[in-house]
């Protein structure tokens, strides 16, 4: 997941350098979208790994 944040965070620099201001906005909002739900995915993994000890 953290894989496809970085590449959306480079479309986002793209887009915003070529001054394609919605796609860069779309892209950084996604990529913000996806780190979040990333963090608290390897969150659950570590409390339910440490659970399970």
């Amino acid at each position: 997941m953290i894989r496809w944040t970085v590449i959306l965070l480079v479309v986002a620099l793209i887009a915003a350098i070529f001054g394609f201001g919605g796609i860069a906005a779309s892209a950084a909002g996604l990529a913000k979208i996806v780190f979040y739900i990333a963090i608290v995915l390897f969150l659950l993994s570590l409390i339910a790994g440490r659970n399970r000890v």
